[in-house]
């Protein structure tokens, strides 16, 4: 049976390149010059798109993808794609939703641990060999006892993160377009509102034109000097410099993040914080998570060129009928 071209973007780690090697032509696109190449000489024959580590998919590169139909993002956030682009060519985007619920919850509860307990510090202190030469490490500010947190974006993730919050002990709080009326937490149509009644701040929503710096100094502002802000969602979402400046004016306590404005770059200034604990965009990784996540970019692949509806599409990009 004829292989399918697709092409690759981005990096896929090894399970899902092999796979997708076996199931389908595959034409690479992790650097510009593979990019460039395979656009060339393959552009014209190229029915499908396996995407990872948020390559750009632009309107100038669909309109040399003349046949493409389908892009099957790695990861739940896809940003980066031109979704209005896709929709006007019925190209049908999806993503990995589910898959990586629980363990990105599970980052997001250890980032807001690390922060409030100092508990790298702590470390460092210890190997550094303070313990013995200084004694005890200092007894911490931060503490997640008598906390209230609001979740920005209650959706798959949102709500396994306040799961772990209930479990906790903490108050929960959210704020998203519209209210749920499946959930019991207490609902803000407006963020700073939230931001005054809370003291510790998830960030859970996807990189779009709406959300972009969403979360700027007047929310952080509202949050307070005992504020906590953990971000697990975008880099964008965030307004960097005014993070920034409020953790080194102490305008809040502490800040622990998972995503940034400019992936892989980190600005100096965060980094030489002493209130901020950050990570290389680890949310999702770990092995067990990423095959999964993997194994279904694949399968709504196959599962489009069989001729079925894709089992992931994103509600940007409606499925168009084949009938």
């Amino acid at each position: 049976m004829t292989k399918i071209d697709t092409l690759v973007l981005g990096g896929m780690h090894a399970r899902t390149g092999e796979e997708l090697t076996r199931q389908f032509a595959c034409h690479p696109g992790a650097a510009a010059s593979e990019l460039e190449a395979s656009l060339t000489t393959s552009g014209d024959r190229i029915r499908g798109i396996a995407r990872g580590g948020h390559f750009d998919v632009d309107r100038a590169m669909l309109d040399r993808l003349p046949k493409l139909e389908i892009v099957a993002n790695f990861g739940v956030g896809y940003d980066g794609i031109d979704l209005k682009a896709c929709a006007d060519r019925g190209i049908v985007v999806t993503n990995t939703p589910d898959v990586l619920t629980e363990e990105v919850a599970d980052t997001a509860l250890g980032l807001l641990l690390n922060t409030a307990r100092e508990l790298p510090a702590a470390e460092a202190y210890l190997r550094a060999g303070r313990w013995v030469a200084e004694g005890d490490y200092p007894l911490t500010k931060g503490t997640l006892r008598g906390r209230t947190a609001g979740i920005l974006g209650l959706g798959r993730i949102g709500l396994a993160i306040a799961r772990r919050l209930d479990a906790m002990q903490l108050q929960v709080a959210y704020h998203t377009r519209r209210e749920r009326p499946d959930v019991a937490y207490k609902y803000y149509a407006d963020l700073i509102s939230m931001a005054k009644d809370v003291d510790t701040l998830v960030i859970v929503v996807p990189g779009t034109p709406a959300t972009a710096r969403m979360v700027n100094a007047d929310v952080l502002t509202a949050l307070g000097p005992d504020g906590i802000v953990v971000n697990i969602g975008r880099g964008s979402v965030v307004d960097e410099p005014a993070l920034i400046e409020a953790l080194a004016s102490r305008t809040i306590r502490a800040a622990g993040l998972d995503v940034f404005a400019d992936e892989p770059n980190v600005p100096d200034a965060l980094m030489a914080l002493d209130n901020a604990v950050l990570l290389p965009h680890v949310g999702s990784a770990s092995v067990h998570t990423r095959d999964a996540m993997g194994q279904l970019v694949i399968d709504n692949l196959l599962a489009w060129f069989a001729g079925n509806d894709p089992i992931t599409p994103v509600p940007e990009t409606p499925v168009p009928n084949r009938a």
